[in-house]
């Protein structure tokens, strides 16, 4: 049995899907875009901005199903062009910090609103 995630800080899934799923004690989250949660709009062209915006909606989702992003293990980062992985990296570095999650990479083809970037993650719910 699995509980769904949803938060209001994050935007609302597109598709047939979650924003996250917890089972036992682990969070897995669907890909978080570049979109505004307030408005509905993706919120930039430039790589770092989608970036920023799909970490922080992740962070938002990943507090809503009890965990922090310390607690994220694995994560997913699905790129439109690897010429922008430096650019993403940086962001990505900087908002992890010191904590280093097990990290995938993968250039495709197209993402949906033709944003730059999607981010999934697994997350470890912490025990009382």
């Amino acid at each position: 049995m699995s509980d769904i995630i949803h938060t209001h800080e994050a935007p609302a899934a597109i598709g047939p899907y979650v924003q996250a799923r917890r089972t036992g004690n682990m969070l897995f989250t669907s890909g978080q875009i570049a979109m505004d949660p307030k408005t509905g709009e993706i919120v930039s062209q430039d790589v770092e901005t989608q970036t920023r915006q799909c970490l922080e909606n992740l962070a938002a989702v990943v507090q809503a199903g009890g965990c922090r992003m310390e607690d994220v293990i694995k994560t997913t980062l699905f790129i439109k062009d690897m010429d922008d992985f430096g650019k993403i990296n940086a962001v990505y570095g900087a908002f992890f910090g010191d904590h280093k999650p097990a990290r995938s990479c993968v250039e495709v083809a197209r993402l949906p609103k033709d944003v730059l970037v999607e981010i999934e993650c697994i997350a470890q719910v912490p025990t009382a």
